[in-house]
């Protein structure tokens, strides 16, 4: 579609939909380069609405990097919500960049960001309204190659029919490196001539070398390559010294899920917890000096315009100069209005001199996530705090200022009993009682109840998650006991929770179901008010599959897993054993204080040597192992 004609047809459709702005580009600090006078042109496409895909800092990150280099060019896409979908479709629109309008059909790669699968069948549906093929067998020589990264290619098996290639691990390096590898591509050279060369890349995962092979009772076998050359295992891309944070972010017109800047302080974490994904994959834990940090906000205030900043990590209060930092913000940037928020505390790290510095700071509510509620299972879920701790840290955050207390919890943990859903409730109530002695009846407790969903790369990817008829007692069994003044309950569907199972821990069969899922109507499955659970089911019908194999049905130890495949840098044997451990109820510390050789290090020791100048918080690093 001629670009021209776009625009007419975008003026005619545009007022009629919900928040204009979410489609139109334009914003402070957008970057608009000449089409004609770059190499290769990379649509960045979120599929989310605008207003949660413009908060992701992975985005962000990517946008500035690409468009730092005066070759290549980077522009952004997002999904429409359902009033703009139907106008596009109707108006035959595709979808398009929002800096200069063209079609998605029209850039080299586009490059997907899937943070988690929820985003699955939306970016189904993106390729769908792009008028690009969903499946990569079907696409021609001159359409887009399809790149996926994000925490849930750590599995790729269920969106690999989907995809040209997934990024495993962190993209600041690896997405010039593919850049340049296409840059040099022949012009007019194959499909396969381009993955041919992508497949050189480390860390880059070519779906289309390798065929799943499966066990006569459904499990899986191994992944057999088609390609000789193709490597055996993908090993996570990490950088090492975390690189320049983006000082000129774009500014959205309207209002989005953060409106803050992000800046990171901290990636990676070494606490352990066994459920965890994101700690297992972000390994080893990198910081950002303070000083940089400072300079950074000096450049990033005037630059947008934001009076908060977000300091963001997995653990920010676990960042070692945590309280300096904070009382050098204060100092730096007095009298200027400028708040900061930590989003993500952990409660034995929380300490009185972190509060003491974020006074003046304060929000209405401060978050906690105590995951379980007895010391019996916050041991074997590898979270291994007291219930007096809990109880004091409540305190002091009372004392200094706030009125509320979120907490967070699971339920669905492996050995879980009802006793220990009941001390939930327990346990909740006696950090309101807390807070009443200390501050009155301002005081408040917000629970917030999530379900244990098993993830590939940890400890826990064996066993199974909690039977829906289970999950819904025990709920019901909280929306009893949490009612009261002061006291408040959140809780998320267990069929939401037996969605993300399948997908996270499913092979490539599952395919099959995303796509009949998608063309049945399912989108937007994150959104309570749109996910289809009896469609899913459907779709599981369809393909022949039974939805509690990749749900309920507990691994045996000696099972080759679909992700076996790709490389977190953590040897399977360490995570086998830390699950072995968490039957015990045994705990691991800190791995900063006592270092178990998850395995790390050695995949990444030529990184290591070549930046000896990073603040690596990994004791074999630390040592010079």
């Amino acid at each position: 579609m001629e670009f021209t004609q776009l625009n007419q047809k975008l003026a005619k459709v545009l007022p009629t939909v919900e928040m204009p702005g979410r489609y139109t580009g334009g914003e402070l600090n957008q970057i608009s380069k000449d089409w004609q006078k770059v190499d290769v042109r990379t649509a960045l496409l979120f599929p989310e609405i605008y207003d949660l895909g413009m908060s992701n800092l992975g985005l962000m990150i990517l946008y500035d990097i690409i468009n730092q280099e005066p070759n290549y060019l980077a522009e952004r896409s997002f999904i429409p919500w359902v009033d703009m979908e139907a106008a596009l479709r109707s108006e035959n629109i595709p979808l398009y960049s929002l800096e200069s309008k063209h079609p998605l059909s029209d850039f080299d790669i586009l490059a997907v960001s899937l943070p988690y699968e929820s985003l699955y069948t939306n970016f189904l549906n993106a390729l769908d309204l792009a008028q690009i093929p969903i499946y990569a067998k079907d696409r021609a020589e001159d359409h887009p190659l399809v790149i996926a990264g994000g925490h849930s290619t750590f599995n790729p098996e269920p969106i690999a029919p989907f995809i040209d290639a997934a990024v495993i691990g962190e993209g600041e390096e690896i997405i010039l490196e593919i850049l340049e590898t296409y840059a040099r591509s022949q012009p007019g050279s194959s499909k396969l001539d381009k993955l041919n060369q992508l497949k050189e890349i480390e860390g880059l995962y070519i779906p289309a070398f390798y065929e799943p092979v499966y066990n006569a009772d459904g499990t899986f076998s191994k992944l057999e390559k088609t390609v000789a050359e193709a490597p055996d295992q993908i090993l996570k891309r990490i950088v090492g010294k975390l690189p320049p944070p983006p000082k000129k972010p774009i500014v959205p017109y309207i209002d989005t899920v953060h409106n803050r800047a992000p800046l990171e302080i901290m990636r990676g974490c070494t606490r352990g917890c066994r459920f965890c994904h994101a700690g297992i994959v972000t390994r080893p834990v990198r910081e950002r000096p303070v000083e940089e940090i400072l300079e950074t906000m000096d450049t990033l205030i005037p630059n947008t315009g934001y009076s908060e900043i977000g300091l963001l990590s997995l653990s920010s209060s676990d960042y070692t100069q945590i309280v300096g930092l904070v009382e050098a913000i204060n100092k730096r940037f007095a009298g200027q209005n400028i708040a900061i928020s930590l989003p993500s505390l952990r409660i034995e790290s929380v300490s009185v001199s972190l509060m003491d510095a974020l006074s003046g700071k304060r929000r209405s509510g401060f978050t906690l996530a105590p995951e379980a509620a007895t010391e019996r299972l916050r041991n074997i879920i590898n979270k291994p705090i007291s219930d007096q701790q809990l109880l004091d840290t409540a305190k002091e955050i009372y004392r200094h200022g706030w009125h509320t207390i979120k907490l967070y919890f699971m339920i669905g943990h492996p050995t879980e009993t009802l006793a220990d859903v009941e001390a939930i409730a327990d346990l909740s109530k006696r950090v309101l009682q807390v807070g009443i002695q200390t501050i009155g009846n301002r005081a408040k407790v917000n629970a917030s109840v999530g379900t244990f969903v098993p993830k590939p790369h940890t400890p826990f990817q064996w066993v199974g998650v909690m039977p829906q008829d289970e999950i819904t007692e025990k709920l019901d069994l909280l929306q009893r006991e949490l009612r009261g003044r002061g006291l408040k309950l959140n809780w998320n569907d267990p069929r939401e929770t037996h969605f993300e199972s399948w997908l996270s821990r499913g092979d490539r069969k599952l395919a099959e179901v995303i796509y009949k899922a998608w063309q049945s109507g399912a989108k937007f499955d994150a959104w309570r008010e749109h996910f289809d659970f009896p469609l899913w089911q459907e779709a599981f019908a369809e393909a022949g599959l039974d939805p509690e194999f990749y749900s309920t049905r507990v691994r045996a130890e000696d099972e080759v897993f679909p992700w076996d495949h790709i490389n977190p840098g953590v040897k399977k044997s360490f995570l086998l054993e830390d699950y072995q451990w968490s039957q015990e109820g045994k705990t691991r510390a800190d791995c900063r204080v006592n270092c178990f050789s998850c395995g790390i290090l050695p995949a990444y020791n030529d990184l290591r040597r070549q930046n000896p100048g990073t603040l690596w918080l990994c004791p074999e690093v630390s040592r010079g192992k």
